[in-house]
């Protein structure tokens, strides 16, 4: 199975350390926030751009928030779903040219594009998924990403106890920052309970192929694993057909794999989305990470019910769970971030 990346995606991955120097050499002094007159009055105008569907794990959380928003009346949303990384551009102007005062989406694939169109609209905030950094140079362009290791260790020490054969199966998008850290958050939890386990790991080199990725898994369960990483849609399927169990990412998929789906690690987005509203409708929206919202000390993921499971995971582990939540929300553990690919073992 292939493991590389779309050219677009090596690209913007490749770029990093370049806006990273850009953002470092830049002159902090004089960098100011948004001044208070660009902004409109609640609600707010919002506009997402989405390269998927709007059902996709990832995108889902981020719909979801903004909906939310919506029906408190904080914003005004509207959003393109299943757009190009060669027209996001295109798209981005149309949504400033009619006056959205935000604008979110995921940029992995088009970072430097992203960044000319908001040197272009200083008077919109731009809030966007990114491997990247702010960069001051951009002061109107913040970032953020699932930071969901917390949760994620959180449901592979349930994975370790749950797996019979120590080998657990891994499926993946890209091995980008965004999906590494969570793969090795899971793989540090199982092995607190098992430390001789052994993972199977393979990206299927897109964020949205179900087939693909029930392909990979299969392939996976054929080669000994009887617990699945399900990153992306498609491999609780297989699980499901092979009578195994599965650990959800991002949503929580249970009702869906009752018999399959033992746990998933939940992103919220509303924190972070939240926090970019005030900081719009206040008159102080900059150049910033986002990152530490999705953190669990600030409600940004969380380890979702068992349901169907409840009971049937063992009494120590969860007990185990609950201390290592406990410890991570005040403070005394911390989930090592480990961008780096992670490798089968």
């Amino acid at each position: 199975m292939s493991k590389r990346l779309h050219s677009s995606q090596f690209s913007a991955i490749s770029r990093r350390a370049v806006l990273q120097a850009v953002g470092a050499g830049a002159a902090l002094a004089g960098t100011a926030a948004f001044p208070g007159r660009l902004f409109a009055q609640e609600p707010i105008k919002v506009a997402a751009i989405y390269t998927v569907p709007v059902e996709q794990q990832w995108v889902s959380r981020i719909h979801k928030a903004a909906n939310i928003a919506k029906d408190r009346g904080d914003i005004e949303y509207v959003f393109s779903e299943n757009v190009s990384n060669s027209d996001y551009e295109r798209v981005m102007r149309e949504y400033c040219e009619a006056g959205h005062k935000l604008v979110i989406g995921e940029v992995f694939g088009v970072e430097d594009a992203s960044r000319t169109v908001a040197d272009d609209y200083p008077d919109t905030a731009f809030l966007m998924g990114s491997s990247f950094k702010p960069d001051e140079a951009h002061p109107n362009f913040a970032v953020f990403d699932n930071y969901i290791q917390d949760a994620s260790y959180l449901s592979g020490i349930i994975a370790g106890a749950m797996t019979k054969s120590r080998n657990i199966g891994m499926v993946g998008g890209f091995p980008i920052p965004e999906v590494n850290r969570l793969m090795h958050a899971f793989m540090a939890g199982a092995r607190e309970v098992a430390p001789d386990i052994k993972f199977q790991v393979a990206f299927i080199g897109s964020w949205f192929d179900p087939p693909k990725a029930k392909e990979t898994a299969f392939a996976q369960i054929d080669a000994g694993a009887d617990v699945m990483y399900a990153e992306r849609f498609g491999v609780s399927d297989a699980a499901q057909e092979r009578g195994l169990l599965a650990i959800g990412n991002v949503i929580d998929t249970q009702a869906d794999y009752p018999e399959t789906v033992v746990a998933s690690a939940l992103w919220h987005f509303e924190p972070t989305l939240d926090h970019a509203i005030a900081q719009v409708k206040g008159g102080s929206f900059k150049a910033d990470d986002y990152g530490i919202y999705s953190f669990m000390k600030h409600g940004g993921c969380s380890l979702a019910p068992l349901g169907t499971f409840e009971g049937k995971v063992p009494d120590d582990i969860m007990a185990m769970v609950s201390e290592k939540e406990k410890a991570i929300k005040d403070g005394s553990f911390t989930v090592e971030i480990n961008d780096e690919e992670p490798k089968s073992s």
